[in-house]
């Protein structure tokens, strides 16, 4: 088997919707922060859009996740650039995102619909993880691209079917 030149359609697509769905997270999180507040204090808390679409996004960070990791399996992914201790950085990288991405909905999960106060907890630990490392990754891809010149960011814009 040859080794890819780029990410397929399907890949590029779920990388860029998985980052908004990130994005939109962190963007609209004072809402399921101040119902989640109301909760604890034993309050009722009445419908709010935001705060749904806070758990349906991180349930479809979720699945857009999975759908990634199955996808990876079956199709393969470009190999890396860089020297070696770069590409031990980037599957660390690589590694702690798609596990966020599996951990914060799960706990999150636990969290709003059990009402699990440590996986709260934790949820809050790995959103500031999840930061640092989204912007480890997007410093790394700016690096590639304009330090090292390799086009690496032309993977990540040009399907490669």
């Amino acid at each position: 088997m040859k080794p890819l030149a780029g990410y397929s359609r399907t890949q590029i697509v779920l990388h860029w919707a998985a980052f908004a769905l990130v994005a939109q997270q962190y963007l609209f999180k004072d809402a399921i922060s101040a119902a989640w507040e109301r909760t604890s204090e034993g309050a009722e808390v009445a419908f709010d859009p935001i705060v749904f679409a806070h758990v349906a996004g991180g349930a479809l960070v979720l699945v857009l996740a999975l759908w990634r990791l199955l996808l990876r399996a079956r199709r393969g992914v470009p190999s890396q650039t860089g020297s070696t201790s770069q590409q031990v950085l980037a599957r660390v990288t690589h590694l702690g995102l798609y596990a966020l991405m599996f951990l914060m909905p799960i706990s999150g999960s636990f969290a709003w619909f059990g009402g699990v106060e440590v996986a709260a907890l934790g949820h809050n630990v790995m959103k500031v993880i999840l930061l640092v490392l989204v912007a480890l990754h997007i410093a790394g891809a700016l690096y590639h691209q304009f330090i090292l010149r390799d086009g690496i960011l032309t993977r990540m814009r040009r399907p490669q079917d």
